[in-house]
């Protein structure tokens, strides 16, 4: 005859953990801060015309220099952060914390603060702008202006994600690696950029889109001149002022890329 067992009665199936009531009505509420002006916004859309509203020739050039200024600031962002990012995630030096407030101001300043910053070392009587006038390049005012205050905005978000997901994966293979013999490029390559790709692949999509939708800093640094620095957060602030109704149309079409954005690069786990 067995014996019962012991330890008390074994659940059924897995426990379902959740929070409580209070803290979800209060969530509820969170969301809707967030939902119902974007819901607002949609209900004023003249969706008999919104084809034609975001495919005119001034919105399809603004959103064509947004996508192209937007892609090149990403790449730089990729070539400046990862470097970054290291660093900061696996070197230890006097300052560091500074260093890394610096390199993550561009998160709390107020873009048009950015874009004076920049103006002031890049415009043509800036810290660097001389210079570079007397080599025939004017910076200030040009579509590498934008591309350089969507860098300014944009690189905080990859070297934030990067360093994010080296911390987490930490430094065990990497030191395996260099006890075998390999030299710190090849512990790079072939191990430190694999292991941190999922990161490095949500901190360019980021980047991207805040890139994107900068205007402060663009506005500030670059002006607003019809295909040369007018992006698409430009062209809907021009709007708004003219043509409301395309104002509207053309920040949907943000509004549906920041989603794609968000949806694309926060992908959560179930629970084990």
């Amino acid at each position: 005859m067995g014996h019962p067992p012991t330890g008390g009665p074994a659940p059924a199936g897995p426990v379902a953990l959740g929070a409580p009531r209070w803290i979800l009505a209060i969530a509820v509420v969170g969301a809707l801060v967030i939902v119902l002006p974007i819901a607002g916004m949609t209900s004023r859309v003249d969706w008999t015309h919104f084809g034609s509203l975001v495919t005119s020739q001034s919105a399809v050039t603004a959103l064509l220099l947004s996508l192209h200024t937007a892609a090149a600031s990403t790449v730089l962002c990729l070539l400046l952060g990862v470097p970054m990012a290291l660093v900061l995630a696996r070197s230890r030096f006097p300052g560091q914390r500074l260093v890394r407030a610096v390199v993550l101001l561009p998160l709390v300043l107020p873009p048009v603060v950015g874009g004076i910053a920049l103006l002031s070392t890049f415009g043509r009587r800036g810290l660097l702008g001389q210079t570079f006038e007397v080599l025939g390049v004017q910076i200030a005012f040009s579509t590498t202006a934008v591309v350089l205050a969507q860098t300014f905005v944009a690189l905080p978000f990859l070297v934030l994600s990067v360093e994010a997901t080296l911390r987490a994966s930490g430094a065990r293979y990497e030191a395996v690696a260099a006890t075998l013999g390999a030299t710190p490029s090849v512990v790079f390559w072939r191990v430190t950029l694999p292991l941190v790709l999922p990161g490095l692949v949500s901190g360019a999509v980021l980047a991207f889109a805040r890139a994107l939708g900068e205007f402060g800093a663009t506005l500030t640094f670059a002006g607003s001149l019809e295909g040369v620095t007018r992006t698409l957060p430009l062209e809907i602030y021009l709007q708004r002022e003219t043509d409301p109704d395309a104002a509207v149309a053309l920040a949907l079409v943000l509004v549906a890329v920041a989603v794609v954005v968000m949806v694309t690069t926060h992908r959560p786990r179930a629970f084990a």
